[in-house]
């Protein structure tokens, strides 16, 4: 490709930035750069009654977290409303579009026609070529394009191939409402060409609104960006996905602990794929990622996919960097905030200490958060019911008889621990796990935790000791 590819994101302000709107700026923002193009933002919020400053910061914040950035300031589709009116004048006194006086009655009555003949509610075209003088002096007007009524318009889809549309089925749509605004579909156009748009990627709902569009352009007399409407995402029971399926806010997502490299790598797989891979990483993505290559069929959302794909992350990420993003997103996580007032520089260090080991077990930030609870629990460690059913009366006398043992270590490291232990527990007869079990319990309150010789290095000797001793002597 010679030209410079640009592409654009354009939410709606009316809500946070759902997952399939994630996706969609993910396909643009993979595109763009796999052709050394740029993304651009527009807010289309147009809807002054539902746009809230919120709901735009919450898609910047959304974006950001993914780390889909776009490029020079968000457009704002609303402030852009001159030119759109400048471009319906423009139609209109070059014949392409006209003024239509029909008045809301009139426009009642031929939809229920239509609802009375079964057939879809069209404009009948009454004003088409009539004279506007005929029109009472001051009467309210709306501006629709004039539409050609033969033939057909073909959208050239990227992924759907060639759609072609019957321009009888299309009508003379509005382009300007008798208030004076701008309809969607020709404030999309302007904005898209005013913007050097080549590419637009979205979603196939808008796939007639391709139709529409394209017939703005063509009367425009400008080029029609390269389209690709992408299937939208449904739940894993094939219905359109709903809340309770996963059609929540990104922000949603980073609140249930996921890494936003495993959501981009999990989003990117809903519909698109190369080959049999799986785990990608965001260099192989922009080199692989091809329009052609997106599925025509809906994706299903899997939250347990998404759940054994973040864990693998987890588990893949170097322990320190882990620590460290587990301590930015503390504040957005379940029992985040109550950790970190907890956790001054010494547990810090200790947690990550224990990041190598707790990794392992967890498969969202939010169970590193459980998993870390033992590091920062007060004494007596409050104890979980599985753990406190492995500290039975036997368990404690055991442990009565290892405390003297480990207080004899010297040399409080991972190696000597567990040969310590491994001795105590052949002289008693006993498989390792039997002393190793109420062991953990002891010191972490649970019955999983990371290995517990490495929990004895992370509590050090003194907390080890002291929370052994709650136990054995409470």
């Amino acid at each position: 490709m010679t030209d410079k590819i640009v592409t654009r994101f354009a939410p709606s302000p009316t809500g946070f930035l759902h997952i399939g709107g994630a996706r969609t700026a993910l396909f643009n923002w993979l595109f763009a750069q796999r052709h050394g193009g740029t993304m651009l933002l527009r807010i289309e919020d147009t809807d002054r009654a539902r746009s809230t400053e919120e709901a735009t910061a919450a898609i910047l914040e959304g974006l950001s977290w993914l780390e889909l950035g776009w490029q020079g300031e968000p457009v704002s589709q609303y402030e852009c409303a001159g030119r759109h009116r400048e471009i319906a004048q423009q139609l209109l006194e070059a014949g392409q579009a006209y003024k239509c006086f029909a008045t809301p009655e009139e426009l009642t009555e031929m939809r229920e026609q239509a609802k009375a003949e079964k057939r879809p509610p069209r404009y009948d075209g009454r004003w088409r070529d009539r004279d506007p003088a005929e029109a009472p002096e001051g009467a309210p007007y709306s501006i629709r394009l004039k539409a050609p009524r033969d033939g057909e318009t073909i959208v050239r889809d990227k992924v759907q191939g060639d759609v072609r549309f019957p321009n009888k089925d299309l009508d003379d749509f509005i382009i300007l409402r008798s208030d004076g605004n701008p309809t969607y579909m020709l404030a999309v156009v302007v904005d898209d060409h005013d913007m050097g748009v080549t590419h637009i990627v979205r979603g196939d709902d808008h796939l007639t609104n391709a139709a529409r569009q394209t017939l703005i352009y063509q009367a425009m007399g400008w080029d029609v960006p390269v389209m690709a409407h992408i299937p939208l995402i449904h739940g894993p029971d094939g219905a359109k996905l709903s809340k309770r399926h996963g059609a929540l806010g990104v922000e949603a997502y980073r609140a249930m602990g996921y890494l936003p490299q495993a959501l981009r790598n999990y989003l990117v797989r809903l519909g698109w794929s190369h080959g049999d891979d799986e785990v990608m990483s965001l260099d192989q993505m922009i080199e692989w990622f091809a329009l052609e290559d997106i599925n025509k069929g809906a994706a299903r959302f899997d939250f347990k996919k998404l759940e054994a794909l973040n864990g693998q992350y987890m588990r893949a990420a170097d322990a320190d960097e882990l620590t460290q993003t587990l301590l930015e997103t503390l504040p957005h996580l379940p029992g985040g905030p109550e950790l970190a007032e907890r956790l001054d520089d010494s547990r810090k260090e200790q947690l990550r200490l224990a990041m190598p080991g707790l990794k392992e077990r967890a498969k969202t930030l939010v169970e590193l958060v459980g998993a870390s609870e033992f590091i920062v629990a007060s004494r007596p460690v409050p104890l979980e019911e599985k753990a406190a059913q492995l500290l039975d009366a036997d368990a404690k006398a055991l442990l009565s008889r290892l405390e003297p043992q480990l207080q004899a270590v010297d040399n409080w490291a991972p190696e000597p621990l567990e040969q310590v232990i491994r001795d105590f527990a052949e002289a008693e007869e006993l498989k390792l796990g039997k002393v190793a079990q109420p062991l953990r319990a002891a010191l972490t309150g649970r019955a999983v935790s990371p290995g517990v010789f490495d929990v004895m290095v992370v509590l050090g000797r003194d907390e080890s000791l002291a929370r052994l001793g709650d136990q054995t002597k409470g």
